[in-house]
């Protein structure tokens, strides 16, 4: 419990550097938002007045507090470009995000885990080398390229859906999912690939252990020491580098939302950056910062629990 603590108070810290950070940003970089609300012939006297409305002419900290007050209560302010809740345009594309990132998280666990057990287990033989010749070419194929060719394989060939005629969950959840699936495959493919190669890489270093060598010598099969002893040491460095995935997963949604044409929080925070919409960039990015410092938050308590040696540390 004690470590667990620890944790959380590093999480919490960590959060608070990162919303400091990110209102900090958008104070510092060049433009004014009420330049882009009013226009540029606006008059010095209608500036004033908007920046005094917004609450721009406070001082640095007073803004900070007052905007960190009002954010962990639930009130994310309000668009300078829709004058809307930051908090109800949120709650509209959320849902969408939170579900391409789910499903790419699942295909990469749900893939990788069996190849990278596969090819470490049948390390130097032809399934090894096929594995890992695949892996090598998708390894570096970056996502929205994967996604540009699902377009025009899967859309616009098989006609497996509409690239662009994406269906929102409030219309149909099964819809929304299937037109997910390949915006989802396509960010989690070179995921996919650069963890079987992690997980072959440390179920190969295990095997090699001395305590393989010894249960080997006392009659036990190498199957069973791979299942009794190296997965669960394997598992460790995997379950970390399946965290970084998660937080790459979440970037990386930025990407084949515009891709795919999905209304989700990474097509939001492009255009609100352009449009110099501060509220709703900051909201985005805290929340980000909040799912990839809970992901690293889980994994810990995961590997701990995998490995209860790490509880100590």
């Amino acid at each position: 419990m004690k470590n667990i603590a620890k944790k959380l108070v590093a999480l919490i810290i960590t959060l608070f550097i990162v919303s400091f950070l990110a209102f900090l940003a958008f104070q510092i970089i060049p433009g004014d938002p009420t330049t882009k609300m009013l226009g540029t012939e606006a008059t010095p006297e209608a500036v004033s007045e908007l920046r005094s409305e917004l609450g721009l002419d406070l001082p640095f900290f007073v803004r900070y507090w007052h905007w960190l007050t009002a954010f962990v209560q639930g009130d994310f302010g309000m668009s300078y470009s829709y004058h809307m809740p930051v908090r109800a345009m949120l709650a509209d594309k959320l849902p969408v995000t939170a579900l391409l990132i789910l499903l790419a998280f699942g295909f990469t666990v749900i893939l990788s885990l069996p190849l990278g057990i596969l090819a470490g287990r049948v390390r130097n033989r032809w399934a090894d080398t096929m594995i890992t010749a695949v892996d090598q070419v998708v390894m570096s194929v970056p996502a929205f390229f994967v996604g540009i060719l699902a377009c025009f394989i899967f859309g616009l060939t098989f006609h497996l859906f509409v690239p662009g005629n994406f269906i929102s969950y409030t219309d149909s959840w099964a819809g929304c999912l299937g037109y997910l699936v390949f915006p989802a495959l396509s960010i989690a493919i070179p995921r996919i690939a650069m963890t079987v190669k992690m997980l072959r890489g440390a179920i190969g270093a295990e095997l090699r252990q001395d305590y393989v060598r010894t249960s080997q010598s006392r009659g036990a099969s190498r199957g069973y020491a791979l299942r009794r002893h190296v997965l669960r040491n394997a598992l460790i460095p995997t379950i970390a580098f399946l965290a970084v995935s998660a937080a790459e997963i979440m970037t990386g949604t930025i990407v084949i939302e515009q891709v795919f044409t999905i209304p989700g929080i990474g097509r939001l925070l492009l255009a609100s950056i352009g449009n110099r919409d501060f509220p709703v960039v900051q909201a985005i990015v805290v929340l980000m910062a909040a799912w990839i410092v809970l992901v690293h938050f889980l994994a810990d308590l995961l590997s701990s629990w995998v490995d209860p040696r790490i509880r100590t540390h």
